[in-house]
């Protein structure tokens, strides 16, 4: 060695660790034989015991890992602006829905006939959040701050966001939780940014924290909570203001009277401006283009 190079090595040692990481010492503990490694033992690295962590008494410890893990790993691929997708898991891919159709035709059943017309009908909306998907993953590529979509990471709509960002070679976002009867991710979210959640209440942070939009399409009890959830923070001034497109606006008007809202005067007439209805991929995207300003710089005329 040098003495240029044992100089930098020295040097090296100025800004060298004093202590082990606790990845190290988790691998030292990893290797056997371990005496105290029993039912009932506390010889484990307390970070490394399931039994403490899942302790009544740690709740606050989880809950602050939900929060955090997702924060850092997000930060490190450089995700700072997301447009949220909400939307039903039961909403199936057009072919599906048509495959269903036709299996309920040879069927004969009347119900199981109406109700795979049915989802022949709201399969639009899939193909409309995946649609978008992909021309927000597409457009936004290039800002400074490019967005990224998220979802809930199930099936149905939020398969729809994930698989048009995947589709247009995009990164994307699932936040899953555990469910009863267990929701497994979709084949289409990024897998470094696939999420899953315990708490309720942290995965709804999540959502709003780097969004700069919500589009909601058609859903059942899920999907209101998280739109109601939005608009009401937007109505009390808890988080910034931001576009809330909800998509098919016959399906909205009919499942919530919000004029009725205004007329007994439970709420004012101007929250109705928080939110916008749209009907296709295009609508939603021209109206964030509108809201931040992306639409592209027409080039110059000839012989202007």
């Amino acid at each position: 060695m040098n003495k240029q190079r044992l100089a930098r090595h020295k040097r090296g040692y100025l800004s060298a660790r004093n202590y082990p990481t606790a990845g190290e010492d988790a691998a030292i503990m990893a290797v056997g034989p371990r005496p105290y490694d029993q039912a009932g033992s506390s010889y484990r690295l307390a970070f490394a015991d399931p039994d403490f962590i899942l302790r009544e008494d740690m709740r606050p410890v989880r809950m602050q890992l939900e929060l955090l893990k997702p924060e850092l790993i997000q930060s490190e691929h450089g995700i700072e602006s997301t447009v949220v997708i909400f939307g039903s898991a039961r909403i199936l891919p057009r072919d599906v829905a048509e495959q269903h159709l036709a299996a309920a035709l040879v069927d004969g059943n009347a119900a199981s006939i109406a109700r795979a017309r049915t989802h022949v009908e709201m399969s639009r909306y899939y193909e409309e959040a995946r649609r978008f998907a992909g021309i927000v993953t597409r457009r936004a590529c290039d800002l400074d701050e490019p967005l990224v979509v998220v979802t809930g990471g199930g099936p149905g709509i939020m398969e729809a966001g994930n698989r048009g960002a995947h589709e247009a070679d995009g990164k994307s976002i699932g936040l899953n939780i555990v469910l009863q009867h267990e929701q497994v991710p979709n084949p289409y979210i990024t897998p470094e940014l696939c999420f899953q959640f315990h708490y309720f209440a942290l995965r709804k942070m999540h959502f709003l924290m780097r969004s700069v939009a919500l589009v909601c399409f058609p859903g059942g009890f899920g999907t209101l909570d998280e739109l109601f959830e939005v608009l009401t923070l937007t109505q009390a001034k808890k988080v910034r203001r931001r576009p809330i497109l909800l998509f098919g606006e016959t399906f909205w008007r009919r499942l919530i009277n919000f004029d009725h809202l205004v007329e007994m005067g439970m709420i004012a007439a101007e929250d109705l401006d928080l939110f916008h209805f749209v009907e296709t991929a295009e609508q939603a995207w021209s109206a964030l283009e509108a809201e931040f300003g992306l639409a592209a710089v027409e080039p110059p005329q000839a012989g202007s």
